[in-house]
């Protein structure tokens, strides 16, 4: 099953007026179930690439589909249901919501999807324990270590049951020692529950445990390897 497919997609952005091609013409597919990593020097264009398959960005021309769903021909409030039904995002930065607990942060995409009292509260715990952190069920962001709220965002990312998992540089504010738990949660769900995930990185360590590497150059794919 193809999770994500692009169709010769571009971007030019025009800072002060000049035209900066960013990608020049991308075609690609993610089945479900792949680990995959983006990578490419900075100014390569894979932070537009991830942005325009999160429905984040738009594409200047061309197509991206998720779940067969063409994301160009949403209207913006259609966009933001969708992404936020099937599209799990997780951040170098965290993104948590620092009033809220491990608990609460995750449970509340969950609201947004009107989901029951006892649905969010089954996943969140299950989440919680899936990403090894469910004794720190009540701590807020601000009391839990990076790799902790790494953790946290990562069970938020899967609360929907999204078609995929983007993440973008999740490891690059990490130590040696959390970025190798996060990776070996990410890898156990990759491969017990089939979730897709697509990263953006510089890490090699990430790169090293990818299935798939896709390299960008200059707004182009030059290479693409199944490991």
């Amino acid at each position: 099953m193809i999770v994500v497919e692009t169709k010769g997609i571009t971007k030019i952005y025009n800072p002060k007026g000049v035209p900066v091609e960013a990608l020049r013409g991308v075609d690609l597919e993610i089945k479900k179930g792949e680990f995959t990593a983006i990578v490419g020097p900075s100014g390569s264009g894979k932070t537009t690439l991830l942005n325009i398959i999160g429905g984040l960005d738009a594409p200047t021309s061309g197509g991206v589909k998720v779940n067969g769903i063409d994301l160009t021909k949403l209207s913006d409030n259609k966009l933001i249901d969708f992404r936020r039904d099937n599209i799990g995002f997780v951040f170098q930065a965290y993104n948590l919501i620092p009033v809220l607990t491990a608990y609460e942060n995750i449970e509340f995409i969950m609201m947004l999807q009107k989901k029951s009292p006892s649905e969010r509260d089954q996943r969140t715990r299950e989440l919680l324990q899936a990403v090894g952190i469910g004794d720190q069920i009540n701590k807020r962001p601000g009391q839990l270590s990076g790799g902790q709220q790494q953790r946290v965002a990562v069970a938020r990312a899967l609360a929907s049951k999204p078609a995929f998992i983007l993440a973008d540089e999740p490891t690059a504010n990490l130590d040696g020692k959390a970025t190798a738990q996060l990776l070996d949660i990410m890898s156990k769900l990759n491969e017990e529950e089939h979730m897709t995930f697509v990263f953006s990185t510089h890490d090699q360590r990430v790169i090293d445990r990818a299935k798939r590497v896709i390299t960008l150059e200059d707004g182009l794919i030059v290479s693409d390897v199944v490991k």
